[in-house]
């Protein structure tokens, strides 16, 4: 079954919260996202029964390989989109916005040459 954009939202989201304080929980999803905590509860538990993440023994969720497969790519897409728009000359704002609908509908194609586009001193 193919991912949602939300979900494909919840992954990213979670691998940057994991790199940025090296756990997750859902009322740390539920802040970053202003969504309810009953919402991210129910979105976990579709992610979970997907293959996606997984709880340690403390609770706090962790990306199955899968979950942390996707969550790369998309991560990778918005980081790289973003950096392309500033590059045209879209303010630091407005692209990371752009970047966030963008990541999610691109095709494999269309992104491969974009990235292309980025200098290699601006890639990370």
């Amino acid at each position: 079954m193919k991912l949602l954009e939300s979900g494909e939202m919840y992954l990213e989201t979670i691998l940057i919260l994991k790199n940025k304080y090296g756990y997750v929980r859902s009322i740390d999803i539920a802040h970053e996202m202003n969504f309810s905590k009953p919402s991210v509860s129910r979105a976990m538990s579709l992610l979970k029964e997907d293959g996606y993440i997984e709880n340690d023994p403390h609770g706090m969720i962790l990306l199955t390989e899968k979950g942390q497969e996707v969550a790369e790519k998309i991560y990778d897409r918005h980081k790289t989109l973003t950096k392309y728009l500033i590059l045209l000359g879209v303010s630091e704002e407005t692209a990371q916005q752009d970047a966030c609908r963008i990541e999610h509908v691109i095709s494999e194609e269309s992104f491969e040459k974009i990235k292309a586009l980025i200098p290699d001193s601006l890639k990370e």
